[in-house]
């Protein structure tokens, strides 16, 4: 596994966190120790989200900083990530 695919896995593993987070907090709504984890794994996952994008292309559109050069159509398609999440 190259550090591209790590570093797309472990953005996915914090995803998951979250999402099981807010699921979570759907019922728990006033857990404040659960609101301190969300906050604490989306501050990580933006940091993330922004070192691959910097490093190799943009997850969403607001990743894509077009002061430098405009990377978001040289992306691959999910279909051409060979290797990725399989």
């Amino acid at each position: 596994m190259n550090q591209q695919e790590r570093l797309l896995m472990d953005i996915g593993m914090v995803d998951f966190t979250m999402i099981e987070l807010m699921l979570y907090l759907d019922t728990h709504p006033f857990d404040k120790t659960a609101m301190e984890y969300y906050n604490h794994y989306a501050r990580i996952k933006n940091q993330m989200e922004k070192e691959f994008s910097q490093k190799y292309f943009p997850l969403t559109k607001n990743l894509a900083e077009s002061n430098k050069e405009w990377k978001w159509g040289t992306a691959p398609l999910p279909w051409e990530m060979e290797g990725v999440c399989s």
